[in-house]
């Protein structure tokens, strides 16, 4: 039956993924079932969207109610599930505005047209330049990959949207290098994810924000995939006690439906995007802005955050036991829930093959990274499971 679902899919859907032999059915919990009914412990969890794990009752009662009363209208209307999407999400934040989008990569599109704009109103010139970092991740639209520092995902599709320079993640002196009356906007993950788990230093973080403060640039942190708790915080940055003047954020956002936004602080928010300067048909309909309504009832009911700051402790523990009892494991990279494991000598995509035969869920993070993103939920059994299966895999 797995074989007839893939062959199906093989020929029908375009081939941009090479896409592991297995064909997931449903969840619960933790874990997932594929369609043999073989469980599987979740480390992933999407790529870090599914923070409440699966089948969480509030949620889904949630979602069922909106499909029972309106699911899209369009953004030329209000509506109630919108509305308190957006307080919950300013709430949280505490920063002044947002709009919702689909994706994470069309919250960043969004930004990036926000900064620009705010430079264009300054001087009606065109010229202004972005400053992104190496080995960051952004999505894959062509100005989302403008601005992703890495070479093999954009050579394909050049050229690039122009004026965007990229410096070193946690170098200062090579952002200081790169500033200039051009400058606009600095652009950067505060943990970096796809380039192989970097949280941004605080002495980085601070120093670049100064600089933006200095010259009149815009800060825009990406927390699409370190963002909604998966830190420790609900947002990574506010570990620091620096505010950008825009974030951007999805995956978790919604956990499971397609929605991602841009928020900004007030000064952004009075001079940048005006009416007619951007624009969603789906982005906040109703059905989404209900999941998005009732995640962060649910992250504040259950106290989410706190649980990862608890949990993540025994789980940074337990991979610093396997970096000591393995020589081919060089470090452990990240924060909280968002944890990395530096493979030396073996390919990583064997380990994560492996796992999976045993059960075990995990994904990669650049050429060398085991990367693990479990659900908020996990308890410490779950991470003593995990590591049982994942010596198993070594």
């Amino acid at each position: 039956m797995s074989n007839q679902v893939i062959d199906k899919a093989e020929s029908a859907i375009l081939h941009t993924y090479n896409r592991f032999q297995v064909v997931f059915d449903r969840g619960e919990g933790v874990y997932l079932y594929d369609n043999t009914g073989k469980q599987y412990l979740d480390f992933a969890s999407g790529i870090g969207v599914q923070s409440l794990g699966y089948g969480n009752e509030e949620y889904k009662q949630a979602l069922k109610d909106q499909i029972d009363k309106l699911t899209h209208i369009s953004n030329l209307y209000y509506s109630e599930p919108m509305a308190e999407a957006a307080a919950k999400v300013v709430k949280a934040t505490g920063m002044n505005r947002v709009f919702f989008t689909n994706s994470g990569t069309e919250a960043i599109e969004g930004a990036i047209k926000a900064v620009r704009k705010y430079a264009w109103l300054k001087d009606g010139k065109h010229d202004h330049e972005i400053i992104a970092m190496n080995h960051s991740f952004h999505g894959r639209s062509m100005g989302a990959l403008s601005i992703t520092g890495n070479e093999k995902y954009q050579e394909p599709f050049k050229p690039m949207i122009g004026n965007v320079k990229f410096a070193d993640f946690n170098d200062l002196d090579s952002v200081k290098a790169l500033v200039n009356e051009k400058t606009c906007a600095i652009i950067m993950e505060t943990i970096q994810g796809e380039g192989g788990i970097y949280p941004a230093t605080e002495e980085f973080l601070k120093g670049v924000r100064k600089i933006c403060d200095e010259n009149d640039i815009f800060l825009v942190l990406d927390e699409i995939q370190c963002g909604m708790g998966r830190s420790g915080y609900m947002f990574a940055w506010q570990e620091y006690g620096v505010e950008p003047d825009i974030m951007t954020c999805a995956k978790a956002l919604g956990c499971g439906v397609p929605v991602g936004a841009f928020v900004l602080n007030e000064k952004t928010a009075k001079g940048t995007l005006a009416p007619g300067d951007h624009g969603t048909t789906y982005g906040g309909n109703p059905f989404v802005c209900a999941a998005v309504s009732k995640v962060l009832d649910i992250f504040e009911k259950d106290k989410i955050v706190e649980h990862v700051k608890e949990v993540s402790v025994y789980l940074e523990g337990r991979l610093d036991e396997l970096v000591k009892e393995y020589d081919f494991l060089e470090t452990r990279r990240g924060k909280g829930f968002m944890q990395g494991l530096v493979v030396q000598g073996r390919p990583v995509g064997e380990i994560i093959n492996k796992a999976l035969e045993n059960g075990l869920v995990i994904i990669s993070a650049g050429s060398n990274v085991i990367r693990m993103l479990p659900p908020l939920v996990i308890e410490k059994e779950h991470v003593d499971e995990m590591i049982e299966k994942l010596k198993k895999s070594f």
